[in-house]
């Protein structure tokens, strides 16, 4: 074989090895333990609540105003709207957003959600995970999924008293970025363990936050007990935006929410 036939070879074999490498491969030991089709014909609200207003950006426009949510094909629809029906409600904006508060929590194991983000000017949507039964930021955040405007990446981060209160954000690194299909489908999803943080884009690792040796308190929060998972519509706030009211109503949908352990 000629030498240089030869370099493109095993270039194009190494590529393909070590892409398997970051590719998700389901473990033997994986379980099947929880599961959402969203294939009724209302919320189950023994595991979802609709999350209430609050004064963060993030939820400054939570409503539980029916045209906010549908369940549509066997998907959730969770919608960002121009407010021009509830008049009693000042928000300029109402948003839809769901949680399993206080009903599902999520311990160590693998949690993943299918979903299609539609786009537009000042749209936050958002996949993310909060310590069930504790005041913020115990048991830490992890952001399975931020995505804003029509950016074609979407956000994968971990927030603690560590990042937040300390600000060590760098040590380790507290976020990575991932490409998307922004006009279809993607898998996202996250993997507690002991000792790190796992985000994944369509079965592909994408970012992990380590426990590290150090003697700051709360490094690594995340496997001291049981997450909740939010699943939200936002609009406008200091990182994403403005919000383009012309490009509203704008919608995600989400396909379904599995929960496996590792036995």
């Amino acid at each position: 074989m000629p030498l240089k036939i030869f370099r493109i070879a095993t270039i194009l074999f190494l590529i393909i090895l070590f892409g398997s490498f970051l590719r998700y491969s389901p473990s033997q030991n994986a379980k099947l333990v929880w599961e959402e089709n969203f294939d009724q014909k209302s919320l189950d609200t023994t595991r979802w609540s609709k999350i209430p207003r609050g004064g963060a950006d993030w939820n400054r426009h939570m409503s539980d105003y029916d045209s906010c949510y549908a369940l549509r094909d066997g998907k959730l629809v969770l919608r960002g709207i121009n407010n021009m029906a509830v008049v009693s409600d000042t928000s300029k904006y109402l948003t839809g957003g769901v949680y399993t508060k206080d009903k599902v929590g999520f311990g160590l194991g693998r949690l993943e959600i299918r979903a299609k983000l539609n786009s537009a000017t000042g749209a936050w949507p958002a996949f993310w995970l909060l310590g069930q039964g504790k005041k913020y930021p115990g048991g830490g955040e992890i952001d399975i999924m931020e995505h804003l405007n029509f950016d074609d990446t979407v956000y994968q981060t971990v927030h603690s008293i560590y990042t937040i209160d300390l600000k060590i954000k760098d040590n380790p690194k507290h976020y990575g970025t991932a490409p998307i299909n922004k006009n279809g489908f993607n898998t996202y999803a996250v993997e507690k363990y002991q000792d790190s943080v796992v985000f994944y884009v369509n079965d592909k690792r994408t970012f992990a936050y380590p426990r590290i040796d150090t003697d700051q308190p709360e490094q690594f929060p995340y496997a001291d007990g049981d997450h909740y998972l939010l699943l939200d519509m936002q609009l406008g706030g200091s990182w994403v935006g403005e919000v383009e009211p012309s490009e509203l109503p704008v919608e995600m949908e989400i396909d379904w929410v599995r929960f496996y352990t590792f036995e």
